[in-house]
């Protein structure tokens, strides 16, 4: 992600951490397009969301409650710096996928979402400790009764991806990213989601970063354990 990208996403984050209304703002940017019409149904949408937001917060950020919510821990404030902070719920999630109806696909697998949590950090210290802190949120939520399907290292990248089973069905999908010294990616989606569908929710939330874009499973894969490369 370039750092006009993140810029342009960070002005629209309060400097609260992760949760807050004005998040919202985040979600409405990656609808945007060059299109005239897609700029009127934007400006149709900020201004419902201001609506909703103002007539109750339940659902707006994404639920704690949810078995699929991940419990993760910093990366470290001397070593990392928070560029993007996304908390979405289903009352949003459910509310902009009604706005898309060019791509029946995305729209179904948002209505399909309970929560999407997205964080950004710039490593602009040791990122070796933050290797070291990603290794050990994996291995902790491992602990918690996430199962691991898939595992990446390759030089200074790693790439971890977990998931929340409960009675046999998909509850929660974690990805964790550290794009060798330069960014590291966390990404909590809740609700019934197929790991072959990550890339998907990534180019609907328009997150293209740090190595994200490059979380890639084959439908099936979760039936057969862990994949580890590199």
């Amino acid at each position: 992600m370039s750092t006009s990208t993140r810029q342009s996403f960070a002005s629209l984050l309060p400097p609260a951490a992760e949760g807050g209304c004005a998040q919202l703002n985040c979600w409405s940017r990656s609808l945007a397009s060059p299109a005239g019409d897609m700029r009127r149904r934007l400006a149709s949408l900020l201004l419902a969301v201001v609506l909703l937001v103002s007539l109750g917060g339940c659902g707006i950020t994404a639920p704690r409650s949810n078995e699929g919510y991940a419990d993760l821990d910093s990366l470290g404030m001397m070593d990392t710096d928070r560029v993007i902070s996304l908390s979405l719920g289903p009352t949003v999630l459910h509310f902009a996928a009604s706005f898309i109806d060019d791509d029946p696909a995305v729209r179904d697998l948002l209505r399909s979402l309970d929560g999407v949590r997205v964080r950004v950090y710039e490593v602009n210290g040791d990122a070796s400790k933050v290797a070291g802190r990603i290794q050990h949120m994996s291995t902790k939520m491992q602990d918690d009764g996430w199962q691991p399907i898939m595992l990446v290292r390759q030089e200074d990248e790693q790439t971890h991806m977990l998931m929340r089973m409960v009675d046999g069905e998909i509850r929660g999908m974690t990805v964790l990213v550290l794009d060798g010294d330069s960014e590291a990616v966390i990404v909590n989606l809740m609700g019934d989601i197929k790991p072959e569908q990550f890339g998907d929710v990534m180019v609907a939330l328009d997150v293209d970063s740090g190595g994200v874009d490059e979380v890639e499973l084959e439908e099936g894969t979760v039936n057969e354990g862990a994949v580890t490369q590199g």
